[in-house]
């Protein structure tokens, strides 16, 4: 039973492969989460490509359901990789969908973006990219902290598991940062 004043978050992973660092971060932010916040996960994978001829004759079941994922949700939780200096594909697609009328479920919502690469930014750009498309969206980015795991592979354990003590803590703290804001722009 969820206690009174509980917060969910919804983490949208815009990595689809299972062995990822970005979906093991996001199960690390499940991990890490303080006890008044629950974080729900939507699955991308089933998201046809954005089409408006499709939407002008109804939302796809999958995606009414993240709409609907989105509006209930307390919060977003952006787990984005970096493909070609900017955001996954599929990530955007589900923020296309996700943004249409009527309702566009992201307008005013508490977002946070964890990222995990290979590289020795972490994600950066993709993350200010996705933070340009928030601004259209009138998404209420979570400034900081900010978290861009550099290097990933030698963050996570060959199960996935981030034994990164410095990104775990990072984690940690923007989620308690984004309960805290979540709360403020409600007050």
């Amino acid at each position: 039973m969820a206690q009174a004043g509980a917060l969910t978050f919804l983490g949208l992973c815009g990595s689809l492969r299972e062995g990822s660092y970005n979906k093991a971060a996001l199960r690390a932010a499940g991990e890490l989460a303080p006890p008044d916040v629950r974080i729900e996960t939507f699955d991308l994978a089933p998201i046809p490509p954005y089409n408006d001829d499709v939407r002008a004759q109804g939302y796809p079941g999958v995606v009414q359901a993240l709409r609907a994922r989105i509006m209930a949700a307390d919060a977003v939780l952006f787990v984005t990789p970096e493909y070609n200096y900017s955001v996954p594909g599929v990530l955007k697609n589900a923020i296309d969908w996700g943004s249409r009328p009527p309702e566009q479920p992201f307008d005013g919502k508490p977002a946070a973006i964890i990222g995990a690469s290979g590289g020795m930014l972490g994600t950066a750009r993709a993350q200010y990219h996705l933070r340009q498309i928030g601004v259209f969206l009138n998404i209420h980015f979570l400034n900081r902290p900010e978290v861009m795991i550099a290097q990933a592979a030698s963050k996570f354990d060959a199960q996935g598991r981030l034994t990164d003590e410095a990104a775990r803590k990072l984690i940690g703290e923007q989620l308690v940062a984004l309960a805290a804001w979540v709360r403020r722009l409600r007050a």
